[in-house]
């Protein structure tokens, strides 16, 4: 018996990982739309699982940030207000600055070529292109993360970062912004390459900044028409 319910709980895990997956990319990629309601019953049968698993995967997407459970409401996909989104974007910048700096010190030459090789690809990227744009730029700010060597911050970072993409930042971008976001990627990898911290620090500060500009200005417009 001892072994069956071993078995038991294993498959329950893995299926609570999986749809935790599932669930997070549908919020990511606009699936799963801000204030939209989860329903546990209608995500398990579209994952083809039980309950459980989908009630354990909504409860770990709520401790990242991206799920709100109210009582008499259940789980929803979370919103965030104009202050709210500024706020969270003046903790990204602080900690990608503070990774920046950090890989200052500890970058490879191999992942500063990465990082060059990045800035080509983005800068070749059509401006409405703009899964390939979200694509790449994730792989620059996540490549600037590895060579900072701290897994802690990383994982801070990364439930910061997400949530340009929950609201579709990067629709909004003009030409000229998508033009001043390659400008910061390749600024950054220069003084990275330098090992000049202080540097690489200020620029990320305002990369970050630019995007909560976007960002910010947008969901106030939206607020005010309501």
């Amino acid at each position: 018996m001892g072994k069956i319910l071993q078995d038991a709980e294993a498959l329950v895990q893995n299926a609570s990982a999986a749809a935790t997956r599932v669930i997070r990319d549908a919020i990511v990629n606009g699936q799963l739309v801000p204030g939209q309601r989860l329903k546990e019953e209608e995500l398990a049968r579209e994952l083809g699982i039980s309950r459980t698993p989908v009630r354990e995967a909504l409860l770990l997407l709520q401790a990242e940030g991206l799920v709100d459970a109210t009582p008499n409401r259940g789980a929803t996909v979370r919103s965030h207000d104009a202050a709210d989104l500024d706020d969270l974007y003046q903790l990204r910048a602080l900690l990608e600055g503070y990774a920046a700096r950090r890989a200052a010190s500890r970058i490879s030459s191999e992942q500063l070529a990465a990082l060059w090789a990045s800035c080509e690809r983005f800068d070749a990227i059509a401006d409405d292109e703009v899964r390939e744009l979200v694509k790449e730029n994730l792989l620059f700010h996540n490549a600037i993360l590895d060579a900072a060597g701290s897994e802690r911050t990383a994982a801070m970072v990364r439930n910061v970062i997400e949530l340009p993409l929950v609201y579709k930042s990067y629709i909004w971008y003009s030409p000229d912004q998508k033009r001043i976001s390659g400008h910061h990627h390749r600024q950054i990898t220069t003084a990275l390459q330098a090992a000049d911290g202080e540097r690489a620090e200020l620029v990320m500060k305002e990369h970050v900044f630019q995007g909560r500009d976007i960002l910010v200005s947008h969901v106030r417009e939206l607020e005010a028409r309501a």
